[in-house]
């Protein structure tokens, strides 16, 4: 199967120390993700936006995860608002040659 991206984007009405300490101690819970490679996290201060890049290795790990607690606990999230979801294929030959993270390059 096909490795997917999703792109994330909301906005938080903390601050930036206050975000970044609880994304910390959510980043673990993140990292056992099933199916999740790897995520970016994102954020632009000034905007108060954040968001995530993610590489799943399949459809079906993306569609779990976004179903999973651990997102309906981000979601419900008071501090947090604006949600935006985007999926994305990847196309490989041409992510390859700009060394883009993804099939063979990384450790799944």
């Amino acid at each position: 199967m096909a490795q997917k991206i999703l792109i994330t984007n909301f906005n938080f009405s903390v601050s930036r120390e206050e975000y970044e300490k609880t994304t910390a101690q959510l980043a673990q819970s993140f990292a056992d993700v099933p199916g999740c490679i790897w995520k970016i996290w994102l954020i632009n201060d000034e905007t108060k936006e954040a968001g995530a890049v993610y590489l799943f290795k399949d459809e079906d790990s993306l569609q779990t995860f976004k179903t999973s607690p651990l997102v309906e606990s981000v979601l419900s999230h008071p501090a947090l608002s604006n949600f935006n979801f985007s999926e994305r294929d990847i196309l490989q030959d041409i992510s390859e040659i700009t060394h883009a993270p993804i099939m063979g390059s990384v450790a799944s």
